[in-house]
């Protein structure tokens, strides 16, 4: 594996069967579960979505490439030393010396979700363009995973977007797009003028209920669902936390339901998980059905600890997960 510095060094490495874009950040995790104005003590880890999704994929047996920038600074060593470390390949990485590595701060409340604050303006990965993207690299995946984080990031990192769903359909890769909403990063508005084509543009969609709504302007699950497939995405699943998820092609519509989890830590990379959980089924020659229930398994890992990537299960740990403990809750 090779990452690019500041002179521009590169070593090849294979193509991998899934490829992601899009940034990761520092995180700095509180290890106490108060308001943010009254934590002291933090621990660095790393996030973002994408990545969070390859990891998952490589814990499940699936070789997975991520395309991004970092900072050529301590934060954006770390970053790379991570997640080369959890084996995504990192051969498409530019390490920037002009611009920072982004990060992001979590925030733990008592009976409340996680919250985060982000500090990404002007971050190297806000510099991803068409160029960054390398057709020679995806001409030989079997999947290629966006997100609607990327676009928000800046005008040249929706434009790399854009080229990796051209050159994807141009190669025949399935794509799947998780819209990912953050309202802390573009207006309703903004988001959905650019998002609304990308899902068009999805062989699969992978979205939250609340997002879906949002993005369709309709509070009302069916209107909200006829809205999103009349754009025409071959298949839609609509993850709706713990009531399970809506699976619709032209076909028709089924619903899987969630395993129930006791005690939820940490609701953040659940989403993400479900996405790598779906993808390595369906890989896997799996049906819709069973891709979903991967999906929930995947997810009810992260959920139960803290971080967002760190209780995704490997294979071995899900196959025996989905055998013996479907029926109950996770414990």
């Amino acid at each position: 594996m090779w990452a690019r510095g500041s002179r521009g060094e590169r070593v090849e490495a294979g193509v991998p069967g899934v490829v992601t874009l899009g940034e990761v950040m520092a995180l700095f995790a509180p290890l106490e579960a108060l308001p943010l104005a009254h934590v002291r003590r933090f621990e660095l880890r790393v996030g973002g979505a994408e990545a969070n999704t390859g990891i998952a994929l490589v814990r499940l047996g699936v070789s997975c490439g991520w395309i991004s920038r970092l900072g050529d600074d301590g934060l954006g060593r770390a970053v790379l030393r991570e997640l080369r470390g959890e084996g995504l390949d990192v051969s498409r990485v530019t390490l920037d010396p002009a611009r920072p590595t982004g990060l992001y701060v979590k925030e733990l409340l008592p009976f409340q979700q996680s919250r985060v604050y982000y500090y990404r303006r002007g971050s190297a990965a806000s510099a991803l363009s068409p160029d960054d993207v390398d057709p020679d690299y995806l001409r030989g995946a079997r999947w290629l995973h966006l997100t609607g984080i990327t676009p928000a990031l800046s005008p040249s990192a929706r434009a790399a977007v854009e080229r990796a769903f051209e050159l994807a359909r141009e190669l025949g890769i399935p794509t799947s797009f998780d819209p990912n909403l953050r309202l802390k990063l573009w207006t309703l508005e903004e988001a959905r003028a650019v998002l609304l084509p990308m899902l068009a543009r999805a062989d699969v969609v992978l979205a939250g209920d609340e997002e879906l709504a949002l993005l369709m302007g309709e509070e009302d699950e069916e209107r909200a669902l006829a809205g999103a497939r009349a754009l025409g995405m071959p298949t839609l699943v609509v993850k709706q936390g713990g009531k399970g998820a809506l699976v619709a092609t032209e076909a028709g519509e089924l619903r899987v339901p969630a395993f129930p989890v006791e005690q939820i830590v940490d609701t953040i990379g659940a989403g993400d998980g479900f996405d790598a959980g779906f993808i390595a089924a369906r890989l896997g020659g799996l049906d819709l059905a069973e891709a979903a229930r991967w999906g929930h398994a995947v997810a009810a890992h992260a959920l139960g600890v803290r971080g967002d990537w760190e209780g995704f299960p490997t294979l071995a740990e899900l196959r025996a997960f989905l055998a013996g403990r479907s029926a109950g809750p996770m414990r």
